[in-house]
């Protein structure tokens, strides 16, 4: 289907004319649009979009047509924040958690992240390509068109390239944007815990090279808090990353006041992602600096967190982005519907700003805002049409429905 035209669209939702990166502040609350609008898909971009009382006046209109009559029509999803290759899941560390252990208890006896490295040295490529597709393809049906995916079970420079080998195979055979992130610096193995700097060592003089000789790797993150790595660790690793041309996007401050987001700052990453511990000086620090701050709400839920100060932050003036963090240990779930959900409950973000939250600035946090993120013209067609659903705000109300009917990713109707 080389071209599609989507007609009668109750509202048409987060166009744009004039490109920007990403929206802060109180831009977060505008969310352009057109009613009883359409939109016009060609060779896998957006054509056209306008009011349906203009289209009688274009020519040579598509013959293949979708009537989104009562429906709304957005950007998919792009989700900035994952770790889903992985080889099993955890609900035996839930059942401790739910017992009363901490992240960090769990962590500092062997579970949680080295648990999934154990059992990803002993997993096969194939399988884990198998069942990570299994994850995209159900991501895909609640609306996500992109999505970033970190290694950083691996723990060793063999098990790592081996995650990045599985993500290289995603983006050649999926239907979703996807980018890749090296994440070597996830946690410090058992064996290096008396001396993690030669760790980091490990990870600069050995992981890195192989990652940029094979090109697996668009980013660079470093888990920066406390009991991981420090502001030290994570500076060396970063330097060390420049030269082979890979940008930061860092875990900070999910666990404490880490120095993580101003080291983030410091080397202009992309992201910075959890954010729990955010208070003036942190938000200093990211004003204007380029730097996306990343909440990711499905992990503060599962874990019982603070939550990031989402509404002071966008009240200085900041961007705010949100993603999943889908990962088999605090955040087991790739459904970006349920976190613009829990961004309205638990954040107190209003439905414009979740949207913008989860598409424009999103997509500008794994560096695809070129691309995606927007209805505009020149733009890759990943969109989504709703069900019949009454309005925009229920999209953050109805937190348990799937209110998506159609995904339309590169231009061809997926779901």
């Amino acid at each position: 289907m080389n071209e599609l035209l989507i007609i009668n669209i109750k509202r048409l939702l987060r166009i744009e004319n004039e490109p920007e990166p990403y929206v802060a502040g109180t831009k977060m609350k505008e969310l352009p649009g057109v009613q009883n609008g359409w939109l016009w898909i060609k060779a896998g971009k957006v054509f056209d979009f306008g009011k349906m009382d203009e289209l009688s006046s274009k020519e040579s209109l598509p013959v293949n047509r979708i009537d989104a009559a009562g429906r709304f029509v957005l950007p998919a999803w792009c989700d900035s924040h994952t770790h889903l290759v992985y080889p099993q899941s955890r609900e035996i560390e839930y059942i401790d958690k739910i017992k009363g252990l901490s992240y960090e208890e769990i962590a500092a006896r062997g579970g949680g992240i080295l648990n999934s490295a154990k059992k990803m040295q002993e997993a096969s490529e194939d399988k884990l390509y198998e069942d990570a597709m299994k994850r995209l393809e159900e991501t895909i049906r609640w609306g996500t068109g992109a999505v970033e995916i970190k290694s950083g079970y691996g723990l060793t420079t063999e098990s790592e390239l081996k995650m990045l080998r599985v993500i290289k195979r995603l983006k050649e055979t999926s239907p979703l944007t996807i980018k890749s992130t090296f994440l070597g610096a996830h946690s410090i193995p058992i064996e290096y815990r008396n001396d993690q700097s030669k760790y980091v060592d490990v990870v600069i003089n050995e992981m890195l090279p192989r990652v940029a000789e094979e090109g697996l790797a668009d980013f660079v993150d470093v888990f920066c808090d406390k009991g991981f790595f420090t502001v030290e660790d994570t500076d060396r690793i970063l330097e060390s990353a420049l030269k082979y041309g890979m940008r930061p996007k860092i875990h900070a401050n999910e666990l404490d006041y880490s120095g993580g987001i101003q080291i983030g700052v410091k080397h202009k990453a992309l992201s910075v992602d959890h954010l729990e511990f955010t208070g003036d000086d942190e938000i200093a620090a990211l004003k204007d600096s380029g730097t996306m701050p990343t909440i990711l709400p499905g992990a503060a839920f599962f874990l019982n967190m603070a939550l990031a100060p989402a509404r002071k932050m966008m009240e200085a003036g900041l961007p705010v982005a949100l993603a999943t963090d889908f990962n088999p240990g605090s955040s087991p779930s790739g459904n970006m519907q349920l976190i613009m959900a829990m961004g309205s409950i638990m954040y107190r973000m209003l439905p414009e700003e979740v949207i913008n939250a989860v598409t424009i600035n999103t997509a500008y946090a794994m560096g695809v805002e070129k691309e995606l993120g927007t209805i505009a013209k020149g733009k890759i067609a990943n969109v989504i049409i709703t069900k019949e659903i009454p309005s925009m705000e229920y999209m953050t109300y109805a937190y348990g429905e799937n209110k998506v009917e159609t995904v339309i990713l590169n231009g061809e109707v997926v779901v």
